[in-house]
């Protein structure tokens, strides 16, 4: 039975100020709180028999004999879904973002710390940031230096910013001026291209052009494979991990050393932001995780774009009374406005 159609105005105002309540206070919500807060224009009485339906249905739990009642995962789920009202972001927080951007800031491991530490800050719990993945990127520019003779130094630079450096073997001699001018064509060729578009007829017409050196066209293939795999995994950035305990439910040492333990496992949330890469916002509530260390949290993450591509992924753990509107609203603002960062650090 879908005990979501049954659920008139009054029981989803109720269920919305048990949610609001138990979010701001971490206390359980009984009749006459609700009586008193939130003006239903109704009966404590009437609210409780409504509570009691709630209840029923497993909206929400009755967490020991008190008579105050609190959300449940399925309660939070409906919340997110359907009753949910999006916050604006503060006038305050988008000056401190707008600061950010005017920031001279030229590494991108800097400009991912220096975000995860703004969502932290704006939400009050802890963030994760991964790194563009430089298989979803695309090349921007590429620059063959000599070392000796026979090898030279490819530089790839992609437009997330991330720069990378290969050593190749030549079986033919060149010189600066020669790789200058192989360069300039591996710049008009593969330009604003991802990996995957470099299909078979390209690199024929690449060796074509290439004449004697269309053999190094191989090598910078190679030299491109090696750099995806070797950065297959995206770093991952922590801030405010700390911010957990200051909820009254991580009070639990043994539960929240578990948690903390997971933060540190770094493959894992790679592993689980890269799952959420094109899901846009994506919240998942309590039992909903599949990492068992995390039952006890929510988790929210929002898909970042570069030059309408999703590369990377940014997100926020905290309590499942998690503030959703306002974390969801600030990570969809920060996530629609990253590249600006990005494209900022590139083009510095």
């Amino acid at each position: 039975m879908d005990f979501e159609m049954n659920l008139d105005e009054r029981k989803i105002k109720i269920l919305k100020a048990i949610i609001k309540d138990y979010i701001l206070t971490g206390e359980p919500v009984g009749s006459r709180t609700i009586s008193k807060k939130y003006e239903l224009g109704v009966s404590s009485a009437t609210i409780r028999n409504e509570m009691s339906d709630l209840e029923e249905w497993g909206f929400i739990i009755q967490p020991h004999t008190s008579a105050g009642r609190i959300p449940s995962d399925k309660g939070y789920r409906l919340y997110v879904d359907k009753l949910m009202e999006y916050q604006a972001i503060e006038d305050d927080q988008l000056r401190l973002f707008e600061r950010t951007l005017e920031q001279k800031i030229d590494q991108i491991d800097e400009l991912m710390m220096e975000v995860a530490k703004l969502i932290s800050y704006f939400t009050n719990y802890t963030s994760m940031v991964s790194s563009p993945q430089i298989q979803k990127t695309k090349l921007k520019h590429m620059q063959l230096i000599p070392l000796d003779k026979r090898s030279v130094m490819l530089i790839i630079v992609t437009n997330a910013n991330i720069v990378t450096n290969n050593v190749i073997r030549m079986d033919v001699p060149a010189d600066q001026d020669t790789l200058n001018i192989l360069s300039n064509m591996l710049n008009e060729s593969l330009r604003g291209l991802t990996i995957e578009e470099i299909n078979l007829p390209l690199i024929q017409s690449l060796k074509l052009k290439m004449g004697i050196y269309g053999e190094i066209v191989n090598s910078i293939l190679d030299a491109i494979d090696h750099t995806i795999q070797r950065k297959n995994t995206p770093d991952i950035y922590l801030s405010g991990t700390k911010n957990l305990l200051n909820f009254p439910e991580f009070g639990d040492l043994v539960k929240t050393k578990q948690i903390f333990h997971t933060l540190e496992e770094k493959e894992l949330l790679a592993s689980l932001l890269s799952k959420a890469a094109n899901d846009g916002i994506k919240i998942i509530i309590g039992q909903e995780n599949e990492i068992d260390e995390m039952k006890h949290c929510s988790i929210i993450t929002a898909s970042y774009e570069i030059d309408g591509k999703t590369v990377g992924t940014i997100g926020v753990i905290g309590p499942t009374r998690m503030e959703y509107s306002k974390a969801v609203s600030i990570l969809s603002y920060i996530s629609r406005n990253l590249d600006k960062l990005l494209k900022k650090i590139s083009d510095g």
